[in-house]
């Protein structure tokens, strides 16, 4: 238990919540449900005295909701069945994709002892795009000619379980490895719709990845700590080569007892090269920026 001492004036808060209430308002669209969750178990949350702070390190139950405010470079080929070579593209340059965007954030964590915890946590990305080719290209099974009307859809989502086990277990510091499975989709599609051309290409892989990596918390005060993670995994089988990364880091300060406000950066990278028949192709998506989320704790 962290000894309780005079609040900081309310005025601080000023400039934190300015800068953070763009990312809230774009949170509040698009996870209206589970951010209703939120405010609930803070209303709980608020109800606790102001000599209940524990530590983060021995906090039980954690649920994390925000906005990342993210920028994202996507590159694609994806060779035709026959044999033909696809064409190497940039997503946004080509097709229009949006380079940044808001997307929500969600988190949460168990702790079911003094060392062991349970992670869950989901990502989103879904990105539209709509142009006029100028010159033709190779996408799977269609040839793309230039003057084609292209709309395109490309969608990432990731949810992920992770377990954690702290080597490390103190007051002030924690420091865990971990083990996580990842359920990631991707999904691709193009379409041309005209008077004489009609094209309807889409592409979906799907799988379970798993990463290995390290989960840390370093506690200044009772109302300021950081937390930081990192989790990779890279693989190579059957003529498929491929890397998986998410990282982040967070400075948070303790409103309540059991909420606290944060500021933060993320990032996720993704590689996929495929020499397998009749599925080739490469894939390459790296997307990171600040976030901003609210955290309830018990």
């Amino acid at each position: 238990m962290i000894k309780n001492r005079k609040a900081a004036p309310p005025v601080a808060l000023t400039a934190p919540l300015a800068f953070m209430a763009p990312l809230a308002l774009a949170a509040l669209m698009s996870m209206a449900a589970p951010l209703a969750l939120v405010a609930t178990l803070a209303l709980v949350a608020a109800q606790a005295h102001a000599d209940d702070y524990l530590s983060p390190t021995d906090e039980r139950v954690r649920l994390s909701l925000g906005a990342m405010r993210v920028k994202t470079t996507t590159n694609i080929r994806l060779d035709s069945n026959g044999g033909l070579p696809g064409t190497l593209i940039n997503a946004e340059n080509t097709f229009g994709l949006d380079r940044s965007d808001f997307e929500p954030k969600f988190e949460a964590m168990v702790r079911v002892g003094e060392r062991h915890r349970l992670r869950f946590d989901y990502f989103s990305l879904d990105r539209t795009g709509h142009v006029t080719l100028e010159t033709p290209l190779v996408f799977r099974n269609v040839v793309l000619q230039p003057g084609d009307p292209v709309q395109t859809d490309l969608s990432l989502r990731t949810l992920g379980i992770a377990y954690e086990y702290s080597f490390l277990h103190r007051e002030k510091f924690e420091l865990a490895a971990t083990f996580g499975i990842n359920d990631i989709d991707i999904s691709a599609r193009a379409r041309v719709t005209t008077q004489t051309r009609h094209v309807n290409q889409t592409e979906d892989q799907a799988g379970p990845f798993p990463t290995f990596g390290l989960d840390s918390s370093y506690v200044i005060s009772k109302r300021f700590y950081f937390d930081a993670r990192a989790q990779y995994f890279k693989l190579a089988v059957d003529h498929l080569t491929g890397s998986l990364g998410f990282y982040e880091a967070a400075a948070l300060y303790r409103l309540r007892p059991n909420i606290s406000f944060a500021l933060g950066y993320t990032a996720a990278k993704a590689v996929l090269d495929s020499r397998q028949i009749r599925n080739s192709g490469y894939f390459y998506l790296d997307t990171k920026g600040p976030e901003a989320f609210v955290r309830v704790a018990f």
